[in-house]
């Protein structure tokens, strides 16, 4: 342990991983939320019914709080290339520069500058063009998401490459934008983003329910939480989840293995309910498993052969399997109990009863954190998965960080960065909990004005 804490790239990867798991809390509900505020801005199009202006204006400005904070959270993250892995710039800044320039030529400017118009330009636009602002916004958003995620698989599954003089450029921007990898992680990704916009959505419903307030837009939000919750929460799971857990057995059969404390290959492998990962012993304590799942997930039929860990050398592990095999498994249980608890939800709703279920209210209220837990375990899986590379089998991660920065250097700016973002937090949440403070049923007065 000591080891590990005296190593440099430990320091540059514990800052970035801190740095990104924060700045993921607010782009996962502005992509989720997204198409939310389209729904209801087109609805309202449709049918002249001002509770859908109401709940678009609303969640506009809680769009627009997180945008804000994404961007001030996001910017050090491009710094940390330059000043925490330089080495890994150097050797692959060719490729990824490409688009991580265009998620800010593109991406970003169309998504802040129809934010801009769709929160302050309504009269002036009109109800059509605003309606527009709020597709922009949302492609905006999601585009952004893509080209971020085009970068992170070709660090997963490097396509469309070449090296020469020893560093990567791109051999084919083509290969590289439709990495079969980045199409399964986008689709993936996007679905448990709308999960977190959807739990936030149902949670501010039931809120408003338990304190008898807004009625009318909290029963919007219920309906529309929980129902598209129940949706997007079966896609994370199947196609999306199973399609990823495919790419990874193909791609990475020695992270499949890990990430199911899986030491020795087998017909009909099982997925672990539980069990805790003996890596001394290479062994999985006290399992309990479903036989042949994992062979199903991973290769399509329940009879499929699943590597072991031993059949791989041992410095091609993943260097933190315990952390990944939990990360992995609370990730999937946690969505299981998503499905379920909007299934129920839903159900409740068809019976007539949703409105006055006011345990359920609670669990909805209680429960809009736990998407963004399983959000932040989904890319620990990932991102531990990957390791010993940054690059898969083309560049390790005791290559990339950058040797003339101390210990003592990154250390201090991580304490630097976990104070300000604690300080950033507080603003947030003051700002977010004003809002709905102030809640939406005001801003029909304001909608009427611009009607007029």
């Amino acid at each position: 342990m000591s080891q590990a804490v005296s190593d440099p790239a430990f320091w540059s990867r514990l800052q970035f991983a801190f740095t990104i798991t924060y700045h993921y809390l607010f782009p996962q509900l502005t992509m989720g939320l997204a198409w939310f505020i389209v729904w209801w801005k087109w609805r309202a199009l449709k049918t002249g019914d001002e509770k859908y202006n109401q709940a678009a204006r609303f969640w506009a400005k809680i769009f627009g709080l997180n945008f804000a904070i994404g961007v001030v959270t996001g910017i050090p993250m491009e710094f940390q290339f330059g000043t925490n892995w330089a080495g890994f710039s150097q050797y692959a800044g060719g490729v990824i520069g490409q688009t991580l320039a265009m998620e800010g030529m593109f991406a970003f400017f169309m998504e802040s500058a129809f934010i801009g118009a769709f929160i302050w330009g309504e009269k002036r636009l009109g109800p059509r063009n605003h309606f527009l602002a709020a597709v922009l916004v949302a492609t905006g958003s999601w585009l952004s998401g893509y080209f971020i995620l085009v970068t992170n698989s070709f660090m997963q599954h490097p396509v469309g490459y070449q090296i020469e003089n020893g560093v990567l450029g791109l051999s084919s921007i083509g290969d590289y934008l439709s990495n079969p990898w980045a199409i399964v992680q986008f689709f993936h990704n996007q679905c448990a983003a709308v999960v977190t916009g959807a739990f936030v959505i149902a949670a501010l419903g039931a809120f408003y329910t338990l304190r008898g307030r807004h009625p009318i837009q909290a029963k919007l939000y219920l309906r529309a939480g929980v129902l598209v919750g129940l949706i997007a929460s079966l896609l994370v799971a199947f196609p999306t989840g199973d399609q990823q857990a495919k790419i990874v057995g193909r791609d990475q059969p020695v992270t499949l293995a890990a990430m199911e404390g899986k030491f020795k290959g087998s017909d009909w492998a099982g997925v672990a309910v539980i069990g805790q990962p003996n890596v001394m012993k290479e062994r999985l304590d006290n399992s309990i498993e479903v036989p042949g799942a994992l062979s199903f997930l991973a290769y399509g039929t329940f009879g499929s052969f699943v590597h072991g860990l031993d059949e791989f050398p041992q410095e091609t592990w993943p260097d933190n399997i315990e952390l990944l095999y939990y990360s992995f498994h609370l990730m999937i249980t946690l969505g299981t109990l998503f499905i379920l608890i909007m299934a129920f939800a839903v159900f409740q709703w068809w019976r007539g009863k949703l409105d006055i279920s006011h345990w359920l209210h609670w669990v909805l209220l209680l429960a809009f954190p736990f998407p963004y837990i399983a959000n932040t375990l989904g890319w620990m899986t990932a991102e531990l998965g990957r390791q010993p590379w940054l690059i898969y089998n083309l560049y390790h991660t005791r290559d990339g960080y950058s040797k003339v920065v101390s210990n003592g250097d990154t250390i201090f700016t991580l304490i630097g960065f976990t104070g300000l973002y604690f300080v950033i937090g507080l603003l947030f949440l003051g700002l977010v909990g004003r809002e709905i403070t102030h809640g939406p049923d005001d801003e029909a007065v304001n909608g009427k004005e611009i009607a007029k």
